[in-house]
């Protein structure tokens, strides 16, 4: 397995990943995949990868901006997914190592991430990278008519941000 950065050539796949996201109805709020032009607009122009086996993407992560204030540069949002037939296969694991690394190389000091309260596998995969739960956000939104639980988790970097 390979981790490289995102191109615009690597999109078709990112969409159809995500699309899998959407369809298992517990991976994000959205329901529709963006445009490639949409997604390249809100995520950072760093920190963006996908992992690739034998020309095959098998997931995919990137950063958002939590905020345009200032106050908030170092702090961005994670987006990850992997394609449902290599799932619990350590793919997430080396992806968020990856993520974290090139996000404290670009000043990042706080990741955060928000995920629907019964993703356990999302949840058990950002504790293992240093995440930890600082919240919850009770019936946040509704999908499909039905209202939605958020647990809010961050990592603060130990390297970036720091007196």
């Amino acid at each position: 397995m390979e981790i490289i950065s995102i191109t615009k050539h690597h999109y078709q796949d990112i969409a159809n990943i995500y699309k899998q996201g959407i369809e298992t109805g517990i991976a994000t709020f959205e329901t529709t995949v963006p445009t490639w032009e949409t997604w390249n607009e809100i995520k950072l122009l760093h920190s963006r990868f996908v992992a690739v086996d034998n020309n095959d993407v098998l997931g995919w992560v990137a950063l958002s901006k939590v905020s345009d204030r200032c106050v908030y540069e170092g702090v961005a949002e994670v987006s990850i997914y992997i394609a449902e037939n290599h799932r619990g296969k350590g793919v997430g694991k080396i992806l968020m190592e990856n993520v974290i690394k090139e996000s404290e190389t670009n000043g990042i000091w706080t990741l955060q991430s928000g995920m629907f309260a019964e993703n356990e596998a999302t949840i058990a995969l950002h504790k293992i990278v240093g995440f930890r739960i600082i919240g919850y956000r009770e019936k946040i939104g509704k999908l499909a008519g039905v209202w939605k639980d958020n647990v809010i988790m961050e990592r603060r970097s130990k390297v970036v941000g720091i007196d």
